[in-house]
């Protein structure tokens, strides 16, 4: 009767504690698929955000590009006008 109770105690014990065990071949596998993943995604989010800073950068020239015609029309037009002056000046002399 002991005995009998100790082997039900056994069989359940291997029953409900059944563990599976992870072995070599499964860590590879998941090492590998996480590889594989990050060598996938890497490059696009790498080449997004080198495309954002390169499209920022360019936002910026274009900004100074325009300020600097603004300010080529203003020295322009200060030139222009002195040159008037100039000539205004010379006329009368």
């Amino acid at each position: 009767m002991n005995n009998d109770k100790f082997e039900l105690l056994d069989e359940v014990k291997e029953v409900i504690s059944r563990e599976k065990k992870l072995d070599i071949i499964f860590f590879l596998t998941t090492i590998g698929i996480m590889m594989l993943v990050f060598l996938t995604l890497f490059p696009k989010v790498y080449l997004n955000s080198e495309i954002y800073y390169k499209s920022r950068y360019i936002k910026t020239l274009e900004h100074e590009r325009e300020a600097l015609k603004e300010e080529n029309v203003v020295i322009k037009t200060k030139v222009e006008s002195i040159k008037f002056k100039n000539h205004i000046l010379d006329t009368l002399f």
